[in-house]
């Protein structure tokens, strides 16, 4: 007969919280694991107990070699950030679900959870964070020690996120379950000893609150620079061609390299808000605008000083690539883009001059890449006396390139 793996989740109600038939699993199985909160328990458990420790390969490993029946203790849903997504992705296992704490948070405050952003900061950065809250009406995240409530709370308030309040839920369904509303403001304020580490952070946006909204190809003029209407920006106009041409998902991870004001990562950052976007400007002028303008907008991204392609090592893989700027690096640059770029990927070039766009051509069929280029000659209305005419903005060059041999398997 073979052996069996169960991953049972479990409330901060210990046993009480599960099922008959759980419980007869539990105590007929020879190896129990799970956190020593969860173990403790079952103190009159009869088998053997493992804490789990190191990482959940290892984890995965050992329970793929282990003969006897076996249950994995997890928290709440083992589905919903939790082991057992890791775990049945490697190992022929049955999953039985509780309760998770943010079922229990919005039961508590007697509110429908379907349509929240659920997210999880346990063990993760805050970074993206601002995009994936923007606009929505509620939202539930776990949280760890680093980025408990108080964390939470100044990192809206940094990106000027006030529209929301949190509802803060400890140790739920337990002797010690603490729960309550809190402005941001008094929240940020507090330690992390605070709160108790167990808790699930539900944010609110006040009713009638009016939150700012930009939809794609944000005006120029909204955007802090640092010699406006002087070429320093990617025009509103070409930025949504160029958007578009970069075919973004929403889990993409982008490159801005020579972002300036960051108009073109700021908005690829909005399309993509599950994934991640990395900036490069060598100005360090020009960077503190796009940061400022990064708050604005509410997109936290990565921008770095420094001069391209010194710099791009240290950035995640890119699905799309949108250089605005060579500095003079062009060959070297491209070179760099096209090895690094994953498989499916694009690169969208702007170029103002015949040189440079011969150069890149060039630079892409040395590299194996297909090319299209489009000239994007645009004007916009201006008013003379009480009549209009047409200014013409500089023409803009637009090269789209992406890896030959995946031409005739994605028809572009």
């Amino acid at each position: 007969m073979e052996r069996s793996l169960r991953i049972i989740g479990i409330g901060d109600e210990g046993p009480a919280s599960l099922p008959l038939q759980s419980l007869a699993w539990i105590n007929a199985s020879g190896l129990l694991v799970g956190g020593e909160r969860q173990l403790d328990f079952f103190p009159g458990y009869e088998g053997e107990k493992r804490i789990i420790k190191g990482g959940l390969a290892q984890l995965a490993d050992e329970l793929d070699r282990e003969t006897r029946d076996t249950v994995v203790l997890a928290s709440g849903d083992p589905l919903f950030y939790g082991i057992g997504g890791y775990l049945a992705g490697k190992l022929q296992a049955e999953i039985y679900p509780n309760v998770s704490s943010v079922q229990h948070a919005f039961a508590r405050i007697g509110e429908s959870w379907q349509d929240a952003e659920l997210l999880s900061v346990h063990g993760r950065s805050l970074r993206g964070l601002a995009q994936r809250l923007d606009g929505k009406a509620k939202a539930a995240l776990l949280t760890d020690a680093d980025n408990h409530p108080g964390a939470i709370a100044r990192y809206l308030l940094d990106f000027g996120m006030t529209e929301y309040r949190a509802f803060v839920a400890e140790n739920l369904g337990g002797e010690t379950e603490k729960t309550g509303w809190h402005d941001l403001a008094e929240l940020a304020e507090q330690p992390p000893e605070a709160f108790s580490p167990l808790n699930v952070v539900i944010l609110k946006r006040d009713a009638g609150a009016v939150a700012p909204v930009w939809p794609l190809g944000i005006p120029d003029e909204e955007f802090a620079q640092r010699k406006p209407d002087k070429g320093l920006i990617t025009k509103r106009e070409v930025r949504v061609l160029s958007l578009a041409e970069l075919a973004l998902r929403p889990d993409s991870v982008v490159w801005d390299i020579g972002c300036c004001t960051g108009s073109v990562a700021i908005e690829a950052a909005k399309l993509a808000p599950r994934g991640a976007v990395y900036a490069i400007e060598k100005n360090e002028g020009d960077l503190a605008n796009c940061q400022a303008n990064m708050r604005k907008f509410r997109v936290d991204l990565t921008a770095v000083h420094g001069r391209a392609p010194e710099g791009l090592e240290t950035f995640a893989a890119p699905d799309a690539v949108f250089i605005g700027g060579t500095g003079g690096e062009m060959r070297e640059l491209l070179a760099v883009c096209c090895a690094r770029l994953n498989a499916g990927g694009r690169i969208v070039l702007n170029a103002v001059t015949l040189e440079n766009l011969h150069e890149a051509a060039q630079a892409f069929e040395a590299e194996g890449f297909e090319t299209r280029m489009t000239l994007a000659q645009l004007s916009r209305s201006k008013p003379i006396l009480d009549l209009t005419r047409f200014e013409a903005l500089n023409p803009v060059f637009i090269v789209t390139a992406w890896r030959r041999e995946e031409e005739e398997a994605n028809p572009r």
